[in-house]
């Protein structure tokens, strides 16, 4: 009977503490539990991603991110990086309902004992699903408070999710060092290869990194640790641990998605540009897939034209020029190539996009263009003779050939063609200032609105981004039409989806996954027959005047030097049929760049890069008007083959009713006479 008694006694004990037990488990949610957050969110989980920028070829740029991830569906994660988290982590997981009482036992016991001086490893007791709690909801505070909320969540979310949506939350989620979260990022941070190519030594790796994400001194130590772990848990055997732990370790230093230093200042250029249309939380949080307008081999061979000119100009110079380079489609603003500097490491100022500088006489076509539109033909003789006592404001002015000589009456053509400085005086006082600054106004060059409209400036001294010229002069070949700088094609959310806000139209691509056209209404900026002069002049140019460094064997090209006073700023524009490329040289402060330095440099540079970019394309011709007029002319008087057949003869556009001069009557070729006041 005294047996039975205090039977009953140890079971009324065990009862009444079962629920006590189980009212202060129920006292603990009513006081912990009503405040907690909504859990049921991570029913549809979308984690910040990193946005990736991509090269028109598909090929990737870099990521932008806050917080580096790339999110693994369950389906996709390898099996035995699920087991090494499983066994480094929650050996219970597939069984327990979010809290691991065995765990707990276990790990009281453990730490008593380690306090007590026995052999004891110190551990924790929180599962896999707890770490989601804490991870997604809660701070990392240690207190009994959020213990017993991090409990009560963690039961919560086993009743809603099934074990598979919850390894997937942890597993995209755990902070796994440098700036990596989850075990995707990782994968590509510590080894650059995705979770599907990780061997099991890495896969156990990864699975020792949450307990010290950022101390790889005991690297080697702590992944041997998982592959025993996972042994004794029977996902291994020993044989495989064995092997995967003689495998040498190698840890990227801190692997990022990082682009190839020639893509840099492109992709600046695309981050500021985002930056500013998106917002940041779009930009580093949302996972973006956005493709851009940059061709890798034209990068690169633009990358290295510039910096071969500029290597060979800076041997031996303590102060180091600097330059830049810009290549698009005239017809739609698409920039395939773009630097705009020597290093962006040392200055990410981009000067192909950023930099204002004085243009000198890359102006000219814009001035002449003007002069064509008003009835001059390229033929129209102009005088070359020197200027005294011209006179602008209280500016004197005495205008100078670059050769110091003088030539008489020169066509249009000749003196744009080898960019003679005193009949484009005389040109812009015959057209006017204001006609003369208009025309670069009006193809976006100048300002609309820019104040002192005066010679110096229908000369060059006004300031502009190479950028700005490039598309003022694609206009010479693309009827005209005003495009603007296109640096993405399309930018897509991480579901593929194609979304509105982009800096540039929302584009589709065809079936042959050639760029399309883009359509503008804009009106032509000059007529078709104009323009087509101009083009046909600067073709004079780079064939047999100043821009002949930028001739391409093979292709039909044409282009403008540019040279500011005391050669601080040289500079080259040029096209083919479908493509054009702006350069320019200078130094930030700018300065002379001394003897034998010139426009020729940057002509080059042009050159060096047209000539891969073209490398397997057939040769284009520009294309012609209707109503042109095609005449042998003598380049030097204008007048027809026929009545002038000594010297050079060139094939010249007329317009209807434009004709050649009249045969010349040789006095004085190339005379020095001075002609004096102002005419």
């Amino acid at each position: 009977m005294k047996f039975k008694k205090i039977i009953r006694i140890l079971l009324n004990i065990i009862f009444w503490a079962f629920v006590a037990g189980i009212a202060s488990l129920a006292a603990l949610v009513l006081i912990y539990g009503n405040d907690l957050p909504d859990y049921k969110q991570l029913a549809t989980y979308a984690p910040p991603v990193a946005t990736r920028l991509y090269a028109s070829d598909g090929s990737l740029l870099i990521e932008y991110a806050e917080e580096r991830r790339v999110f693994i569906d369950y389906a996709d994660l390898p099996p035995q990086l699920v087991n090494a988290f499983i066994a480094a982590e929650d050996q219970n997981f597939w069984t327990h309902p979010g809290i691991d009482i065995q765990g707990i036992i276990r790990a009281v016991a453990n730490n008593g004992l380690r306090l007590m001086g026995y052999d004891a490893t110190l551990s924790g007791a929180s599962t896999i699903t707890q770490q989601v709690a804490k991870n997604f909801f809660l701070t990392s505070e240690r207190t009994i408070s959020r213990k017993i909320r991090e409990a009560i969540l963690a039961l919560r979310l086993e009743r809603a999710f099934s074990k598979q949506h919850i390894l997937t939350l942890y597993m995209n989620q755990i902070f796994l060092g440098a700036r990596a979260y989850g075990v995707g990022s990782a994968a590509l941070m510590y080894f650059n290869k995705p979770v599907s190519e990780l061997t099991l030594a890495e896969c156990a790796f990864l699975a020792s990194l949450p307990k010290a994400p950022n101390n790889r001194d005991r690297a080697v130590e702590r992944r041997n640790y998982v592959l025993r772990r996972m042994q004794e848990e029977g996902f291994i055997t020993a044989a495989q641990a064995a092997s995967a732990a003689a495998e040498d370790l190698n840890i990227n230093s801190g692997f990022t998605a990082q682009m190839q230093p020639e893509f840099q200042y492109f992709a600046e250029d695309v981050r500021r540009q985002l930056l500013g249309t998106l917002g940041r939380e779009t930009l580093y949080n949302q996972g973006l897939y956005i493709k851009t307008t940059i061709v890798p081999e034209l990068q690169i061979a633009a990358s290295n034209a510039l910096n071969k000119e500029l290597d060979a100009y800076n041997a031996g110079r303590d102060e180091k020029l600097q330059g830049a380079i810009i290549a698009m489609n005239p017809h739609t603003g698409r920039i395939v190539a773009m630097t705009g500097g020597r290093s962006f490491r040392d200055s990410s100022f981009n000067r192909a996009t950023q930099a204002y500088r004085q243009i000198g006489s890359t102006i000219k076509p814009f001035v002449y263009l003007a002069a064509l539109e008003r009835g001059y033909s390229p033929q129209t003789m102009i005088l070359d003779a020197p200027i005294v006592g011209w006179r602008e404001n209280d500016t004197l002015w005495k205008p100078e050939n670059y050769d110091k000589k003088f030539l008489g009456d020169v066509p249009l053509r000749l003196s744009l063609e080898t960019s003679r400085n005193v009949p484009t005086v005389r040109l812009v006082e015959q057209i006017g200032t204001e006609n003369a600054i208009e025309a670069a106004q009006r193809f976006g060059v100048y300002p609309s609105d820019m104040p002192n409209m005066n010679l110096s400036m229908a000369l060059g001294s006004g300031e502009t981004t190479l950028e700005k010229l490039v598309l003022g002069y694609s206009a010479f070949i693309n009827g005209g039409r005003v495009i603007q700088p296109k640096l993405v094609d399309y930018i897509a959310d991480r579901y593929g989806r194609v979304i509105d806000g982009t800096p540039t139209e929302i584009i589709k691509w065809s079936p042959d996954l050639l760029p399309p056209e883009t359509v503008t209404e804009s009106e032509p900026l000059s007529d078709p027959q104009s323009l087509y002069q101009m083009v046909s002049i600067l073709q004079g140019a780079v064939e047999r005047g100043t821009g002949k460094q930028a001739r391409v064997p093979g292709h039909t090209i044409a282009g403008k030097t540019g040279t500011t006073n005391d050669v601080k700023d040289v500079w080259f524009v040029g096209f083919s049929k479908d493509l054009i490329a702006g350069v320019y040289l200078g130094y930030d402060t700018p300065k002379s760049l001394g003897r034998g330095a010139g426009s020729h440099m940057a002509a080059r540079v042009f050159a060096d890069f047209m000539r891969v970019a073209l490398e397997n394309d057939k040769n284009q011709p520009f294309a012609v008007p209707d109503g042109m007029t095609f005449m042998r002319v003598n380049r030097r008087s204008g007048a027809a083959a026929s009545a002038d057949p000594s010297g050079m003869i060139i094939q010249e556009a007329f317009k209807p009713g434009q004709t050649p001069n009249p045969a010349p009557t040789r006095s004085a070729p190339g005379s020095d006479a001075v002609v004096g006041g102002v005419f």
